[in-house]
């Protein structure tokens, strides 16, 4: 069975991840990249938790009480049974977990993420393959043009201006939407205001 993608907000969410190795230490790091807020329980900690910016690090074996006001977890630690106890906690109080080389104790996978700017590419093979889903993530890495992220920032800042100059014709929007982007990446850049007024004009013009 394929799992769907959700793509949700994290920056106001609170996490907390169970473990203090390099599991634990490379999930943290993607979490942060989308501003989750988050927890690191563990009786050692790697020393690199420490450059975490915003990170609340306890250096403590988990407990119950953890749990209070946490909306995902990550089990990370390096004793099955441990996570496994700690997912079957998340259940029971309808928290979202992820266990570590468990699917069947997940309610949510952790996918391969691909992040630039305001893109997003979440990669799952179910747990089917872990290393495929890396293979494929290098794969779109590879694809994407320099500045990318950049572009799709400049791209969601026109959207008010050229909805602004067509408010009644969706479908004329729709195509000035593309006509952008296509004029984008064949100049490899942000179009300069000139340009982009002059795409506007024309687009007027036609209608």
């Amino acid at each position: 069975m394929a799992y769907f993608p959700f793509f949700m907000d994290l920056s106001r969410r609170k996490g907390l991840i169970v473990g203090g190795g390099a599991v634990a230490l490379r999930k943290a790091r993607a979490l942060l990249e989308y501003e989750a807020k988050l927890t690191v329980a563990a009786p050692e900690l790697l020393p690199e938790f420490r450059k975490l910016p915003g990170v609340r690090l306890l250096r403590q074996p988990f407990t119950p009480e953890l749990l209070e006001g946490t909306w995902f977890v990550i089990a990370a630690t390096d004793d099955p049974d441990e996570n496994r106890k700690i997912a079957a906690l998340c259940r029971q109080r309808d928290i979202l977990v992820n266990v570590v080389d468990d699917r069947e104790a997940c309610t949510f996978l952790f996918p391969a993420l691909v992040h630039e700017g305001c893109l997003s590419v979440g990669i799952s093979t179910g747990g089917a393959s872990p290393s495929g889903a890396g293979w494929l993530k290098e794969q779109i890495r590879a694809l994407l043009p320099e500045g990318f992220g950049e572009l799709l920032e400049y791209l969601g800042a026109q959207r008010e201006t050229v909805r602004a100059a067509f408010p009644a014709d969706e479908k004329r929007r729709a195509a000035v939407y593309a006509h952008l982007f296509d004029a984008c990446m064949a100049a490899g850049r942000p179009l300069r205001q000139e340009e982009f007024d002059a795409m506007i004009r024309q687009a007027e013009e036609r209608t």
